[in-house]
């Protein structure tokens, strides 16, 4: 072919189809390098031909041909190299994939490099917001159509509990909206309420759709930091969760809440729901709704409430255990604390309602400057006069710590609660102690009869029913329960423990280790004869004189500083001297006087700190505690925890039954307990009890505590077990603390065996009648007659009276006198000690010591002249020889 004639040569690269087809031509078919091309180079690389493995070699070698022809140009002779160069450029603009092909999201960006390939382009942040958005309004949607708005009427209908008496009658309608909630309509509630309510809360109400997203957003970011979760901020929302909902903080409910807020806003008219929430929102005292918390407050209809009241009753929703002067629970919610508080929100509610034009500026600031309207002190928002409101407090508390119904559950209402109260127990145990009070306790009179009270409990024996209480005047004006724990000490009522203890576990081997098992110790015959001296040098088991943490010496006093020389255990009980029990303690160990109190029934919690005086009565059990505790010595030793509840029922049936729990324990051998009950029907016939007779067999004991701060009778029959206790506080005071009762009633020292013991046998006389008298088991002969430290057996044993003749012989086995039974064990029908000559006189009217017991603070200095007791005040408390005591 002529020269002239030739095809023009291509230029360098061939283009991009020379590169496509340079980039899918088979490795087989590739064209050999031109001659001018091999020359050019002056070298083989270039045009050389190289293996091809397949596409995804190719696709390799173009990617490394256009990355060499982005470093340097080729020549024209490198056509060949310039193809697959180009189809290599080509491929890397290509981005990531094969060829042409689109990605549906173009992330990474193709086409990019470095950052601005992670940078994401206006489409695709469009596309995602209109995406999400999307999804949203979807959820939106079936969340509102699968959420359903609760009727009106069954979602605001008021449930009540009903408690009935122990023989099935009602005695109460109570619980619910009963006692704390009367519905007003909006027509009642004045404008002031209206507009302070809203200004504070939801200042749009009228405007708004009935959610806060704002709120909602506050709330989940609240959440999602792990901190408490928020209520809902509009008055709607807040509607929705008093009327519809519980008061959980969780998502689920949040957003319950928030759906059924929407639909309300669109189905109900403003009015409606302002109306709702006034008479559905907790206001603090017991108060739900307007009108409950109207009377609460300051004891007039919600329709009277000034504006200046209205504003502060709008401020307890924001927390009203933080807004009642009064003071609530919780060491930030003191009076000083609250009153402040309250103050504050009040003036900044009537200046935001003239902010938000629900009030003249003029009248907000003619409101402030007339003061804040303090509220009344606080009065329970129900009916429950009497001893109800006790009763029923009782059993709900009951209901809550042994079932699985919630306090919340039983504030709503709906149960039917079978309570174990007897109407006539209740009735004479209330008429017993107003008697009582009518005659003797004259405040008027008398200063020192200001702030007396009165607690009692009667349990059953064997059961442990608590059968009647006595928790105060009213429940109306005095909000403690008496019968409940008090703090009040029970002093000599715990004696009978300590003697149980020695029965049970005996005293300790002097020469033995301190922790002995009861194989090697001696159990204690009620017998047994202890030093009954004043200010005899309290020792350890082992013999050692006892000294408190500061080295000092304890030396126990007895009333009156009285010696009573070598003295049993059944005498010592019977005159409640205090140094043979202090020291019997000491050698059986406090421990185990401990261990015999529980097993009786005591809590744990009621129980003093473990000292010498425990023994004494340092302890404060409730009424009701005290009554089951000696109701197991009634029962013989069987032990059954107090109840107030014998089942509970709803709509759908049995929710509780007492019977499921019940469980009757042996707490004491039964001999062991009818020795206990032996030496206390004593006290009562020849003893400081004597004015507990009531004509049947009775057993029982004195106690009066430290300053003469309290007194106590705890007695029984086979029949009932009932604890009278008397104290003076006053309970409305800023700092409470128990008041020496010296003087109350006319008399100059009140002890156990006065207006407790008297109140005790009044009652028992009208609460038993008509049931068979019975007697207690017999008791047979127990332990042996061990002597105490400071008593062994000598020719004449010390008396408090010179005409008593010696009881004791000097031999190691004493005989007894004749007027003993010839055992050394208690026999059931002794009524009088022989060492007791003056019982045997005059039936138990000589001189009787008085028991322990103690503060748990610092000692009275007129406790024992060379120290204090430990862990606090000691034993014995003042009073004039001479005289029955205790």
């Amino acid at each position: 072919m002529s020269e002239h004639r030739r095809k023009p040569p291509q230029p360098q690269g061939g283009g991009r189809a020379a590169a496509r087809r340079a980039g899918q031509q088979p490795s087989g078919r590739r064209a050999a390098p031109t001659h001018n091309a091999a020359a050019g180079s002056g070298a083989a690389p270039q045009g050389e031909e190289r293996p091809y493995g397949g596409r995804a070699a190719a696709r390799r070698a173009a990617q490394r041909g256009g990355g060499r022809r982005r470093v340097s140009d080729p020549g024209p002779g490198h056509g060949g190299g310039g193809r697959r160069g180009g189809g290599g450029g080509r491929r890397g603009s290509g981005g990531d994939g094969d060829p042409g092909k689109k990605r549906f999201i173009d992330y990474p960006r193709g086409g990019r490099s470095g950052f601005r390939r992670w940078v994401p382009s206006w489409r695709l942040v469009t596309g995602t917001f209109i995406f999400f958005f999307a999804v949203l309004l979807g959820a939106v949607g079936i969340g509102l159509l699968l959420v359903e708005v609760p009727t009106a009427q069954a979602a605001s209908q008021t449930q009540k509990n009903v408690y009935y008496w122990g023989d099935g009658k009602q005695m109460v309608v109570s619980g619910g909206g009963d006692l704390n909630r009367q519905i007003v309509p909006l027509s009642k509630i004045p404008k002031s309420m209206q507009n302070a309510v809203i200004s504070a809360e939801n200042a749009s109400f009228y405007d708004d759709n009935g959610v806060d997203p704002m709120g909602i957003a506050r709330a989940v970011v609240n959440m999602a930091k792990g901190g408490a979760t928020q209520s809902g901020s509009t008055i709607t929302q807040q509607f929705v969760k008093n009327t519809y909902l519980d008061q959980s903080q969780t998502v689920t409910r949040k957003v319950k809440e928030l759906f059924i807020s929407v639909k309300v806003g669109i189905k109900m008219d403003k009015d409606d729901i302002l109306a709702g929430y006034l008479n559905t929102a907790y206001y603090g005292r017991g108060a739900y709704g307007c009108q409950a918390a109207a009377r609460a407050y300051y004891d007039r209809d919600c329709e009277d409430l000034t504006p200046s009241q209205s504003a502060f009753l709008a401020s307890t929703l924001n927390g009203p255990n933080l807004y009642d002067p009064n003071g609530g629970y919780g060491a930030t919610a003191t009076k000083e604390a609250n009153t402040k508080r309250a103050k504050g929100r009040w003036e900044w509610i009537l200046k935001r309602e003239a902010a938000v034009r629900r009030m003249p500026g003029t009248e907000a600031q003619e409101w402030i400057g007339k003061g804040f309207p303090m509220p009344q002190d606080p009065k329970v928002a129900t009916n429950k006069q009497g001893q109800i409101g006790y009763l029923t407090d009782l059993a709900d508390n009951y209901i809550i710590a042994n079932s699985n119904i919630s306090k919340s559950q039983l504030d709503k209402g709906g149960y039917q609660i079978h309570t174990t109260f007897d109407r006539k127990k209740i009735s004479e145990l209330t008429r017993a102690v107003e008697k009582v009070s009518k005659e003797s306790i004259k405040p008027k009179q008398r200063e020192v009869d200001k702030y007396v009270q009165f607690g009692g409990a009667s349990v059953e024996p064997k059961t442990g029913k608590i059968v009647a209480i006595y928790g105060g005047k009213n429940a109306l004006e005095h909000y403690r329960n008496n019968a409940d724990y008090t703090g009040v000490q029970v002093g000599s009522t715990f004696k009978p423990f300590v003697l149980a203890a020695a029965m049970t576990n005996g005293a300790r081997d002097p020469k033995g280790p301190r922790e002995q098992p009861d194989s090697e110790r001696t159990l204690v015959a009620p017998n047994s004869v202890y030093n009954g001296d004043n200010k005899v040098t309290l020792r350890d088991y082992d013999g050692n004189v006892w000294h408190d943490k500061d080295g000092k010496e304890w030396h126990q006093r007895n009333d009156g500083d009285e010696d009573k020389g070598p003295i049993s255990l059944r005498t010592a009980m019977q005159f409640s001297v205090n140094t043979p029990f202090i020291q019997l303690g000491m050698d059986v160990g406090t421990d185990k006087v401990r261990d015999a109190a529980l097993a009786a029934g005591l809590s744990k919690e009621q129980l003093a700190s473990i000292t010498p005086t425990f023994s004494l009565g340092t302890s404060a059990p409730s009424a009701i505690r005290l009554a089951g505790a000696y109701a197991t010595f009634a029962a013989s030793g069987q032990q059954a925890d107090p109840y107030s509840v014998e089942r509970v029922e709803d709509k759908n049936g049995p929710v509780y039954d007492h019977k499921q729990d019940a469980e009757l324990k042996r707490a004491f051998d039964s001999n062991v307990a009818n020795n206990v009950t032996d030496v206390l029907e004593n006290v009562v016939q020849h003893g400081t009890g004597t004015s507990a007779k009531i004509g049947r067999p009775v057993a029982g004991k004195t106690g009066t505590t430290d300053e003469n701060k309290s007194a106590w009778f705890s007695g029984y029959t086979p029949q009932l077990s009932t604890a009278i206790g008397m104290w003076r506080v006053d309970d409305q005071a800023k700092s409470q603390k128990f008041l020496s009762m010296r003087g109350v009633g006319g008399q100059e020292t009140i002890h156990g065996a006065s207006f407790p013991a008297q109140i005790w046998a009044d009652y028992m006389r009208g609460a038993l009648e008509g049931v068979p008298v019975k007697n207690f088991p017999a008791a047979t002969p127990l332990g042996e007659k061990v002597f105490g430290d400071g008593a062994s057996p000598s020719p004449t044993p010390t008396t408090d009276k010179p005409s008593e003749s010696p009881s004791e012989s000097p031999s190691e086995s004493p005989s007894e006198s004749p007027s003993e039974s010839p055992s050394d064990s208690p026999s059931p029908t002794d009524t009088c000690d022989p060492l007791d000559l003056d019982c045997q006189d005059n039936g138990g009217n000589g001189n009787g010591g008085q028991n322990g017991g103690g503060n748990g603070g610092p000692g009275d200095p007129t406790s024992s002249p060379t120290t204090e007791p430990p862990g606090g005040s000691g034993g014995i408390f003042g009073g004039p020889s001479g005289r029955k005591k205790d």
